[in-house]
């Protein structure tokens, strides 16, 4: 593994913190996250005003992340009339260290939901709440 876990995290949320910083001076759309509506003509940017990092208690080489995300635009058309610019949504994910192709021995984004071990649910909730992650 190139990268510890720990320098990984570190670098990860300073690239995180300097994005925030950008949009709140700018707020340029180059500085939001955007997801493709379920429709797939329209689409949801967010900010990611938060985040809280937690390693996995028993890989070394896996990340979990709990995100709050700001919705502050919404491309027509979207299925669900009732999304608000302004509303609040949660993520949670997980990076690990690439074993496959061009991402062996890097930090990559796990694609599928993740599965969190009883021991670390809590302390992962616990840690966002401390960190004002999760409101």
């Amino acid at each position: 593994m190139s990268e510890s876990a720990e320098n990984f995290i570190k670098r990860t949320s300073e690239k995180f913190q300097k994005n925030l910083n950008e949009y709140k001076k700018s707020h340029k759309d180059c500085y939001l996250s955007c997801f493709p509506d379920i429709n797939r003509k329209g689409k949801e940017c967010f900010i990611r005003e938060a985040w809280t990092f937690m390693l996995q208690f028993n890989i070394e080489e896996k990340v979990f992340i709990i995100e709050r995300f700001k919705r502050e635009k919404i491309q027509k058309p979207i299925r669900h009339k009732k999304l608000k610019i302004g509303q609040i949504e949660y993520r949670f994910g997980y990076y690990m260290v690439g074993q496959n192709g061009n991402r062996i021995g890097k930090w990559t984004w796990g694609g599928f939901c993740p599965f969190i071990p009883q021991e670390d649910l809590k302390r992962l909730i616990n840690k966002a709440e401390t960190e004002n992650t999760i409101l």
